[in-house]
């Protein structure tokens, strides 16, 4: 009892100078102190509050071990990287793999993973809109070959007419990428992206024809890596069309695994002096091949003979070869999911082609292929497949919001039924966290940035979130989704949609390899810096990577257990205002995501990267703290609009429920050394006490929904640049026209209602009451006509394309549907 009071110079109890000394500490690791201040702060406490020489020695001494490098590498560091060397816990990572994590750069995903991330940072992000000249071609162009073209005929020919694919090539759609000094438009991603969300509104197999050429394939490729001599005789003709190119790089046994290619270049001297290369392979999957005019082609370089002094298997590298060369296989079709756009088989056995041409970079870019992939796929993964998703969303919300407002059951438009709003809910939030998504990944790309693990995160997310999309808008239209036809917009997204998940990377793969399997390392402080050193075996190195990440384990349990109790209320938030609690949870569920993290990589070692269900759901829950921040950026970036509030904080509070789904998961199966599953029971009831969110209220789905059920400039603004035809004969413009009618005729409507109540008119149908209303002087003409004009519209719009059995049976056109009025 004694010692539980003793003070030197305080008079303080032992109890509270322990208390004291350990709040001061947990104040400095909380915001991030270095060592040698905490331990400073020890010392300080010690003597201020007059702790016993035992007492400070036991706090003290340890902290001076880690602080003075003198004593802790020998005491400490030497025998711990001798023991990961020797018991191989952590991961041997091969030059593929090294490759691929030193690719791109890092980004605000390295903010998010350190969980202390700067919100001031993800808030004040580059968010770019397009140029004066791109908006132009935006709406001059591109508007014009969406109008050139005609989903439906396009699927009845299997191909695009021959009218829209010289008007590609005119007007240089396959030079998006391509600077202008060599024929091409230089566009930044954020009009590549514009361009390809506008075209996947209008028609996938357009959108697919013109992404492909600007994503990873011989332009980008040429502009990176290209010889001189490369660039000028191939991007000018590849700007203008003359040259239509592919890139062929999966194979059977190599599809997301492409590090397992089989194709082979053996390089051997011709007769000529020169090096040659002898080329063959056996692809599939290859978007445009059965067209192209020009082959790009990833391969296994052989050279025996070392003639490249590069030894004799040099690796993976990526070659351009002239589809006319004596060898090469074309000519046939894969049918994926029947949607026409070119997707081709290519082979080609012993074809010869001289070395310092083919090669990208000549002779020097031998060996240097699966860099430049890992470096370019960010093309596809953070361009191409988000703006599809998102062309193809804001056309569901567009289209799916006019039918629900059109489409009557029981007197009422079906989108007023809570059963219909909670998808159409889900449609309107997720087409704004897309849009959200697309322009704050285009922002880094638009400033050189390849964030490698965020356009993972961008195609995985963006796909799926598509996918729930367009099922529900199926949902929705019930019917009118499933009868093809001209009349249908929703089917041939729908069938394509596995296709958006399956290239760049298979969706699968891609969430439980590469967004954290990958991000874990390279967006880590520390992590490779360490697998580095043990891999060299270099002590120093190890030193000073390996004590930085046991205080940054430390400060992140601290940040987790303060925010937690607090629900981030120590958090200084760059926005004030209805967002600040969104910003608080993102910085406290930050903390939590990096220490769980470094529990996983501490406890599995090497194995982790083969549980991949855990790494699934650190996937999830490190891509909704993503997609979170860029529907905070949005808000922000858009003038903090009143309107959308509901969309931001829907956005918000989904992505938390998301990321609370993901923790449960984790706390239930992490498994740590000694401890097995006992951690299931405290952070099972930790995450359930501290919830991040629960999802969206019922209020706020319903506000949501109404965005896309009323015509007006928000639900403009939702549909973003979408090819939005103002012909009512046409699928969409037919919608539109009926929405806009039906909208005008609602206060006519209400008036009839109300005659009903106060018995003014007899109990009918509206429709049926029209002429008794005008007489009574409850309508005028006008209202009159308008209420009629709008069923009219109402019964095109719901109205589904059928056809005769020869018609069917041959593939034509649909006769004009037999209208019933209440159809």
């Amino acid at each position: 009892m004694e010692l539980l009071h003793y003070g030197a110079s305080s008079g303080l109890p032992l109890w509270a100078i322990s208390a004291l000394c350990a709040t001061t500490l947990l104040a400095a690791v909380f915001v991030g102190a270095p060592m040698w201040l905490c331990t400073a702060l020890v010392a300080v406490g010690c003597w201020t509050f007059g702790a016993p020489w035992w007492l400070a020695t036991l706090l003290l001494l340890p902290c001076v071990v880690i602080v003075v490098p003198a004593l802790r590498r020998p005491l400490l560091s030497d025998r711990l990287l001798s023991l990961f060397r020797r018991t191989g816990f952590m991961p041997q990572i091969s030059d593929t793999e090294r490759a691929a994590i030193a690719a791109g750069t890092v980004w605000l995903d390295g903010e998010l993973f350190s969980g202390a991330p700067s919100l001031q940072k993800l808030a004040r992000a580059d968010y770019p809109d397009l140029s004066d000249e791109e908006a132009r071609f935006v709406d001059g162009p591109v508007a014009e070959v969406c109008a050139l073209t005609d989903d439906w005929r396009v699927h009845q020919e299997r191909d695009l007419p021959p009218a829209v694919w010289d008007y590609l090539k005119r007007e240089r759609f396959f030079g998006l990428i391509i600077p202008k000094e060599f024929g091409g438009l230089g566009m930044s991603p954020s009009a590549n992206s514009a361009v390809v969300a506008k075209l996947a509104s209008r028609s996938l197999p357009l959108a697919i024809t013109v992404m492909v050429p600007n994503s990873l394939g011989p332009a980008e490729l040429l502009v990176h890596y290209g010889t001189d001599a490369q660039k000028q005789r191939w991007l000018p003709a590849l700007a203008d069309g003359r040259e239509v190119p592919c890139f062929a790089l999966t194979e059977p046994g190599a599809g997301s695994d492409a590090g397992s290619i089989t194709s082979t270049g053996v390089v051997f001297r011709g007769e000529d002096g020169r090096l040659w290369l002898r080329l063959s392979w056996n692809k599939r999957y290859i978007t445009l091949a059965a067209v192209a005019t020009v082959l790009g082609l990833a391969f296994q370089l052989h050279d025996p003979e070392n003639l490249l002094g590069k030894g004799p298997f040099p690796g993976i590298t990526c070659g351009l070869v002239p589809t006319s060369t004596a060898g090469v296989v074309l000519g046939r079709r894969h049918d994926p999911m029947g949607v026409p756009f070119y997707n081709c088989p290519t082979s080609g056995r012993d074809v010869l082609v001289p070395l310092e041409e083919t090669i990208f970079g000549g002779a020097a870019g031998a060996g240097r292929g699966w860099q430049m992939l890992m470096e370019c796929l960010a093309a596809g993964r953070g361009i191409s497949l988000p703006a599809t998703a998102t062309g193809g969303a804001q056309l569901v919300a567009r289209a799916v919001g006019a039918y629900a407002a059109v489409r009557q059951q029981f007197g009422l438009p079906i989108g007023r039924f809570e059963g219909i709003e909670e998808p159409l809910a889900r449609i309107a939030g997720s087409t704004w966290l897309l849009e959200a998504a697309r322009r704050y990944v285009n922002g880094a790309l638009d400033q050189g940035q390849q964030p490698a693990v965020v356009t993972a995160i961008a195609k995985y997310n963006t796909t799926e979130l598509w996918r729930q999309i367009i099922n529900d808008g199926m949902d929705v239209m019930g019917g009118a989704a499933i009868s093809r036809g001209p009349r249908n917009l929703l089917a041939h997204g729908y069938a394509g949609t596995p296709i958006c998940i399956t290239v760049e990377g298979a969706n699968i793969l891609t969430r439980t390899l590469m967004i954290f399997g990958q991000g874990a390392i390279r967006c880590h402080p520390y992590a490779y810096q360490e697998l580095d050193a043990i891999s060299r075996n270099d002590a120093p190195a190890f030193d000073r990577a390996f004590w930085p990440h046991v205080g940054h384990v430390v400060r992140n349990a601290v940040r987790t257990a303060v925010h937690g109790l607090t629900r981030g209320a120590f958090t200084w938030t760059p926005e004030g205002g209805a967002t600040k609690t969104f910003w608080r949870r993102l910085n406290w569920a930050s903390a939590e995501f990096a220490l769980l993290a470094d529990l996983a990589m501490g406890a599995y070692g090497g194995d982790l990267k083969r549980k991949e269900k855990i790494t699934g759901r650190f996937a999830d829950w490190f891509s909704w703290l993503f997609l979170c921040s860029a529907a905070l950026r949005r808000f922000a970036a858009e003038g903090h609009r009143r309107e959308d509030l509901p969309l931001v904080r829907w956005a918000c509070e989904h992505a938390f429920a998301r990321m609370q789904q993901a923790r449960e998961g984790l706390y239930a199966n992490l498994r740590l050394p000694g401890l097995g599953g006992l951690l299931a029971l405290p952070g099972g009831l930790w995450a359930r006490l501290t919830r991040f969110g629960a999802g969206p209220d019922d209020a706020t789905g319903h506000r949501v929904a109404r965005t896309i059920l009323q015509p007006g400039p928000q639900r403009d603004r939702l549909s973003g640049r979408i090819h939005v035809p103002q012909d009512p004969n046409e699928a969409l413009g037919r919608l539109e026209h009926a929405l806009q009618l039906c909208t005008d005729a609602e206060p006519v409507l209400k008036k009839l209602k109300d005659a009903v109540r106060s018995a003014r008119l007899p109990k009918a149908r509206p429709e049926q009451l029209l002429d008794q209303a005008v007489e009574k002087g409850i309508l005028s003409e006008a209202e009159r006509q308008l209420v009629r004009d709008a069923e009219v519209a109402r019964a095109e719009a719901v109205a589904v394309d059928s056809f005769t059995l020869q018609e069917y049976a041959e593939g034509r056109d649909a006769q004009r549907p037999t209208l019933a009025p209440h159809a």
